[in-house]
């Protein structure tokens, strides 16, 4: 007997533990998990949130997997701005008169931009911000404007200037008579874009929103959006380096999310990518957003000078140490002696391209305006111009930069090789106008010249 009402009592017991449970159970349990709001986040940004999820929901879904929505980093942390800022969204303002929507109710109005600058970003990433705010590419901007002929001459129209240049140098962001923002100037991410707060740059331009992965930063596609083509080809020649090759054979397995500053060669990657080389950390090297950083050589210039002697935007660096820095990270894969050679050779490659070609050339050139056969007035409007132009901004950037990232078929094919070509044409056609006096014929209809000369106010004078 006693054994039945043991048995009953437990089986009791056992009902009503369950049915406790039971009432425990949440409804989503065993559902498909959904994103869920939780802690730490204020209303308006939750609203922020609601209404992107069904107007955007592409914007969306990267900031869902993003770092930022993992630490409750969310719309309002960035795009929030003060009632008087000169950029705020007035359009923006309009989505809460609809009474309609539950998230556009007056509660949750807050003033916006569409305009994230690194000033915002610096709330949180101040050294970032700080080291970007003092590289070439924060300032790229004022530098074109200091030594760019197409844009100094006014070569090439607005049309070809907003479509082309300005979307990787970046505009000056401005408003219409309206308040909105310009059309002329924006959408633009461009690198030395010039923004309403006076910050410079835009850090989406290699995070982009609004997922800001480091993988994709890391990766050399990401550098290859503006640094590519007949001027600039990094991206063409890092993918026919040995750095490339082995990118492409391993790349998938390389450990792109590991934490800034421990990102290691030999742990993390078998074979650089532009970022390791110019920013990451290296050794006792540390990581940088300053990319004039570790350059002993600007060979971007006319004529190869030290980063500290470029006038356009004089580095605030010591050659010396910035290559020894470089060298450092190179040494993490390479042997002392590859890499004392490797720049010994970049050395040599700089001196006969300075001593060979360019300043022959341009002692060519400054006589020919002398003498009056070219015209200074206007650059490019004479064949010998664009023909001297071609000579080191093409074919002379490219013998230079091939040979410092380990690419000779740019080094010879597309750099000296070319280089030879266009001088022995400039100057043949030179020799032939000053022993006749006569004067290059002018391009009267030249296209497109019809840009502004004017530097826009917000780019620092030329001292």
């Amino acid at each position: 007997m006693k054994s039945y009402l043991r048995f009953f009592a437990i089986a009791a017991v056992s009902l009503w533990v369950a049915a406790g449970w039971a009432a425990d159970v949440k409804p989503d349990m065993g559902k498909v998990k959904e994103f869920r709001i939780e802690r730490s986040i204020s209303e308006a940004g939750i609203a922020c949130i609601q209404c992107h999820k069904r107007e955007t929901p592409g914007i969306f879904a990267d900031w869902a997997n993003s770092r930022h929505a993992n630490a409750n980093i969310t719309c309002i942390d960035c795009h929030r701005t003060e009632e008087y800022s000169p950029d705020v969204s007035k359009a923006h303002y309009r989505q809460y008169q609809n009474s309609k929507d539950p998230w556009a109710a007056r509660k949750y109005r807050v003033p916006v931009s569409a305009v994230v600058t690194p000033k915002d970003c610096s709330r949180c990433h101040p050294n970032e911000a700080e080291e970007y705010a003092r590289s070439k590419h924060a300032n790229t901007l004022e530098i074109i404007w200091k030594i760019d002929p197409w844009l100094r001459h006014g070569m090439s129209s607005e049309v070809e200037r907003r479509s082309g240049c300005f979307s990787c140098h970046g505009t000056v962001v401005s408003l219409d008579s309206e308040g909105n923002l310009d059309p002329a100037a924006w959408p633009n991410v461009g690198v030395g874009r010039i923004n309403p707060d006076g910050s410079k740059g835009s850090c989406t331009s290699c995070h982009t929103r609004h997922r800001f992965s480091l993988m994709e930063a890391r990766k050399p596609e990401a550098c290859g959006q503006c640094h590519l083509g007949p001027d600039h080809p990094q991206m063409e020649i890092y993918a026919e380096s040995k750095h490339g090759a082995i990118y492409k054979a391993f790349g998938d397995g390389y450990n792109w999310t590991a934490a800034p500053g421990t990102w290691t060669a030999g742990v993390d990657f078998r074979g650089p990518t532009c970022a390791s080389c110019h920013m990451s950390g290296a050794g006792a090297v540390k990581t940088t957003h300053d990319v004039t950083e570790r350059l002993s050589w600007e060979l971007q210039a006319p004529l190869t000078i030290r980063p500290e002697e470029f006038k356009a935007f004089a580095a605030k660096t010591n050659w010396q140490s910035e290559r020894e820095k470089m060298q450092a990270v190179c040494m993490q894969c390479h042997g002392k002696t590859w890499v004392i050679n490797h720049y010994e050779k970049l050395d040599n490659v700089v001196t006969e391209y300075n001593d060979v070609y360019f300043k022959p050339a341009r002692a060519m050139l400054d006589t020919l305006y002398e003498k009056g056969l070219l015209d200074k007035s206007r650059f490019f409007d004479e064949r010998m111009e664009l023909e001297f132009y071609e000579l080191w901004h093409y074919e002379g950037r490219r013998a230079r930069m091939g040979t410092a990232m380990m690419a000779p078929d740019y080094s010879w094919w597309h750099g000296f090789y070319e280089c030879k070509h266009q001088y022995n044409l400039f100057m043949e056609e030179a020799r032939h106008m000053i022993k006749n006096n006569r004067k290059a014929q002018k391009a009267e209809d030249f296209p497109g010249a019809t840009g502004s000369t004017r530097k826009p106010a917000a780019v620092p004078p030329v001292k």
